[in-house]
């Protein structure tokens, strides 16, 4: 199945029409990070502002430019091509001399702070967005959907982008737990990509069958739940009591990202669960194949739509709101195109 066929919250409010991404300015992202640069240590930090490139061409153009290696620049994650966003990357210290002599085509150094420890992958709260949707035709439509929205949370799939621009990335990281030699050796940023999409694919089949249920905010008996505020998972024995707290957002329900080390759901959940792996020929321990690539985790099911705001330029609607880390935008614009 692909995105555009999954089941959407806001299913039953008309698409609002328009186009979106015409130029790179319609889509802007920035950085909430987890903390900020101290001042002092042996890492740099680079506030980039980027256009039209993508977080790994600027790595590649940093570490020639610095004369360090690609994996002594951290990130805390990558930002799309087609959009202008500012972000936190991380070099070591012993370079800062020659950062003056970086220069790539659409990309700017806004400011640069020392700080102790490397920038890590997840080193971040969220991202704040501004999307401009152009020609929207029924902005009523929009209002009630991007509504909806905040005050439920957003379905939180994983968006294309996490597929590869082909769609195949799950297929080879399938290919990669079940051992079998993939057309091309994947080099180790490719394996992990390949690995996490195959991941990636059946939480969003969980997903999916969730919302098709109408049971994308309800605790099940049986579920993993996790925590708003820590991130703390437990297994739901009294939906009675754990569904108030779902209503009041301190807790959602937890999909699967398969591995060994994913926290176990019970009963009929865990049922529905072991169908996903049947149905894609694959068995828990072939995850073990996967190493620290695919130890397993859980991913909430919905994610809050922080500082929404709808506004009206003419015929365009612009979108300002927060997300956590590692939840997609384009999900929003989804549920209200409704792709058509």
């Amino acid at each position: 199945m692909t995105d555009a066929g999954f089941p959407r919250l806001t299913a039953g409010v008309p698409g609002c029409g328009g186009a979106f991404k015409l130029t790179p300015e319609d889509f802007e992202v920035e950085e909430l990070p987890a903390y900020l640069p101290s001042g002092e240590g042996t890492h740099l930090y680079l506030w980039v502002e980027k256009r039209g490139r993508d977080t790994r061409e600027v790595v590649r153009a940093l570490a020639s430019a610095l004369g360090v290696r690609e994996d002594d620049i951290g990130s805390a994650g990558m930002k799309d091509r087609q959009a202008v966003t500012r972000q936190w990357l991380s070099v070591p210290a012993n370079a800062e001399a020659r950062v003056p002599e970086f220069a790539l085509d659409g990309v700017r150094v806004l400011e640069a702070k020392r700080h102790s420890n490397k920038l890590r992958t997840g080193h971040l709260r969220g991202n704040r967005f501004r999307l401009r949707l152009r020609g929207v035709k029924d902005l009523g439509a929009a209002r009630e959907s991007f509504s909806r929205l905040a005050a439920e949370g957003v379905p939180n799939y994983f968006g294309e982008q996490r597929f590869g621009r082909a769609g195949d990335n799950a297929d080879l990281g399938r290919m990669l737990l079940l051992g079998q030699r993939l057309p091309k050796r994947p080099d180790r940023f490719q394996r992990k990509l390949y690995l996490s999409a195959f991941q990636s694919r059946l939480f969003n089949q969980a997903l999916a069958a969730r919302l098709a249920a109408g049971t994308f905010a309800t605790a099940l008996l049986g579920d993993v739940l996790r925590k708003e505020e820590t991130g703390g998972l437990f297994v739901c024995e009294a939906p009675d009591v754990d569904n108030p707290r779902v209503a009041a957002f301190e807790v959602s329900p937890a999909g699967p990202m398969f591995g060994p080390k994913m926290t176990a759901s019970k009963g009929e959940v865990a049922e529905a669960e072991a169908r996903l792996l049947v149905d894609a020929g694959v068995t828990l321990s072939d995850f073990q194949r996967g190493g620290d690539e695919t130890e397993g985790t859980r991913r909430p099911y919905r994610v809050r739509l922080g500082a929404a705001e709808l506004t009206v330029d003419g015929e365009d609607a612009q979108l300002t709101f927060e997300l956590p880390r590692g939840a997609y935008a384009t999900e929003v614009l989804h549920e209200l195109l409704k792709d058509g």
